[in-house]
């Protein structure tokens, strides 16, 4: 990996406190997220797969939870779930006291970009977009000028720092690299919760503790950060809620 893709002069601490400027805005919110009794099958030709079973959660905003479970175990079902990618066969999902199922595509997909940020195991850029272009994608339904999303975006980059790799495009970059402006990209439009699926699997040791750090410095800030990981560092991190996910059912841990 390129020497400039490693931590910095300050061992990759971010500061994110500017990030929560509307945090008194979502003070009422009792719950980030709440399930109730989901459920998820899906069909597979004559044959019903059952993902999730009877899934009951509760997260206050701010929390760190980190789930971990085998392959196949319904990680990421329950993510897309909770980000509104995807919906419950039966049960009830609420992101922010909304329950988002009751409420038409439109809307749905509002506000997941208002209030989900994804990071995914395989980053999810778009080849063909610059690093800026592909933090500024979410950013363009917003009724901002090109120039004021620019500034934005910059901003971003420069927490994570990829400020010197706005002109990149995703092959350009090394794996953690990637990764980074996948983050700035899920923090675009301030989003009160964060989602990572296997944020840290495909990197090395050096990106790796970088994207621990980072998202920790979310969670100091007040992000609300949800991670499915079978990264033994993140679930031993200070201050995080620890879950596991075994067939489909969700299991406190501790």
């Amino acid at each position: 990996m390129d020497d400039d893709s490693l931590l910095g002069p300050d061992e990759g601490v971010y500061d994110f406190d500017d990030d929560t400027a509307d945090a008194e805005l979502r003070d009422d919110v009792q719950f980030a997220v709440r399930l109730q009794d989901v459920t998820r099958e899906y069909d597979l030709g004559t044959r019903k797969i059952l993902a999730l079973q009877g899934i009951n959660l509760e997260i206050r905003p701010g929390e760190f939870v980190v789930i971990r479970g085998h392959s196949g175990s319904g990680k990421t079902t329950l993510l897309n779930l909770i980000g509104g990618i995807d919906y419950p066969t039966n049960g009830r999902v609420v992101v922010m006291d909304v329950p988002i199922g009751d409420y038409d595509e439109s809307f749905r997909a509002s506000f997941r970009l208002n209030n989900t940020g994804f990071i995914f195991q395989s980053y999810n850029l778009i080849s063909t977009l610059t690093t800026l272009e592909n933090v500024m994608f979410p950013m363009q339904l917003t009724d901002k000028g090109i120039p004021e999303l620019e500034k934005e975006a910059i901003r971003l980059l420069r927490k994570v720092d990829m400020e010197e790799r706005v002109d990149h495009l995703p092959w350009q970059l090394s794996s953690g690299e990637q990764q980074r402006v996948a983050i700035a990209r899920a923090l675009s439009n301030d989003p009160p919760i964060i989602l990572a699926d296997e944020p840290t699997a495909n990197l090395d040791v050096e990106s790796g503790q970088m994207i621990r750090n980072i998202l920790t410095e979310l969670h100091t800030s007040g992000k609300t950060i949800i991670v499915m990981t079978h990264d033994s560092e993140i679930m031993n991190l200070n201050g995080i809620r620890s879950l596991v996910m075994k067939n489909g059912e969700l299991f406190e841990i501790g």
